[in-house]
C-alpha cells in the first residue's frame, strides 16, 4: 500500500473515532437528561423535544451545549413538574447550571451531585425535597449560588459546604434543618437570612466593641484644683468692687 494512501486511510480513521468518541459522550448525556425526563411528570408537555434518539441532547428546549455539544446549563425552572431527581444527572461533567426550582419535585437530593465539579449554580428552591443536605456538594469548588430554600430538607447543615471558598450566595431558610449553623469558612459571609426558619442553632451575637474610658476621680480632682489656681473674670471682679465703691463716694463729695 502506498504510504500516501496509508497516512489518509490513518487519518480518516483517526476522524472517525474521535466522532465516536463525541457521540457515545453525547448520548450518555441525552441518556442521563432521557433518565430525569422518564423520572418526572410534564402535564405542560415541557420535554416534548427531549428526544432519546437524537446523537446528542443539543437540540432539546431548555438545554444548552458548548462547542464540545457536552451539557452546559439545564434551565427547568417554574415548568410545573413533579416527581424525582435522578443520580444519572451527576454523569453532566460540564453542567455549570442546574435550574430546577419552582417545581414540584419531591424525594431526595441525589449524592451523585456532588460529581458536576463545573457546577456555578443549583438552583432547587421553591420544590418538595426532603431529607439531608448531600455532603458531596462540599466538592462543588465553584459553585457561587447554593439556593435551597422553601423545601423540608431536614437532618444538620454539612460542614462540607463551609470549604467552598467561591460561595456568593446561600439560602437554606424555610426548611426543617436542625443542629448547629456552621460560622467558619465562607459561611461566616453570609446573615441569618440565609438560615432562617429552620430548627437550627443560632451562633450568639458578637459582644459590641467596649465604651471609651471615662475620666476618673483623680482627674476631676486635678481639673478643679487647676481652676483654684487660676480664678476667672468673677474672682477679679469680686477684687475691684471695694474700690469702685471709694470711688463713687468721693465723687458724690
Amino acid at each position: 500500500m502506498d504510504q500516501s494512501v496509508l497516512a489518509i486511510w490513518v487519518f480518516l480513521c483517526l476522524i472517525g473515532l474521535l466522532l465516536n468518541l463525541s457521540m457515545v459522550a453525547g448520548n450518555a448525556e441525552g441518556d442521563a437528561l432521557n433518565a430525569l425526563k422518564t423520572n418526572l411528570a410534564d402535564p405542560n408537555s415541557v420535554l416534548q423535544s427531549w428526544d432519546a434518539t437524537l446523537v446528542n441532547p443539543c437540540t432539546w428546549f431548555h438545554v444548552t451545549c458548548n462547542n464540545e455539544n457536552s451539557v452546559t446549563r439545564v434551565d427547568l425552572g417554574n415548568a410545573n413538574l413533579s416527581g424525582q431527581l435522578v443520580p444519572q444527572l451527576g454523569q453532566l461533567q460540564n453542567l455549570q447550571y442546574l435550574e430546577l426550582y419552582s417545581n414540584n419535585i419531591s424525594g431526595r437530593i441525589p449524592n451523585e451531585l456532588g460529581n458536576l465539579t463545573e457546577l456555578v449554580s443549583l438552583d432547587l428552591y421553591l420544590n418538595n425535597l426532603n431529607g439531608p443536605i448531600p455532603p458531596s456538594l462540599g466538592k462543588l469548588q465553584k459553585l457561587r449560588f447554593l439556593r435551597l430554600n422553601n423545601n423540608s430538607l431536614n437532618e444538620g447543615i454539612p460542614v462540607s459546604l463551609t470549604t467552598i471558598v467561591a460561595l456568593q450566595v446561600l439560602d437554606l431558610s424555610n426548611n426543617h434543618l436542625t443542629g448547629p449553623v456552621p460560622v467558619n469558612g465562607s459561611f461566616s459571609l453570609f446573615t441569618p437570612i440565609s438560615f432562617a426558619n429552620n430548627q437550627l442553632e443560632v451562633p450568639p451575637v458578637s459582644p459590641p466593641p467596649p465604651l471609651p474610658p471615662t475620666p476618673s476621680s483623680s482627674s476631676s480632682g486635678e481639673m478643679a484644683m487647676v481652676r483654684k489656681e487660676r480664678p476667672g473674670c468673677l474672682g477679679k471682679a469680686e477684687e475691684m468692687s471695694p474700690r469702685l465703691d471709694s470711688l463713687m463716694k468721693a465723687l458724690s463729695l
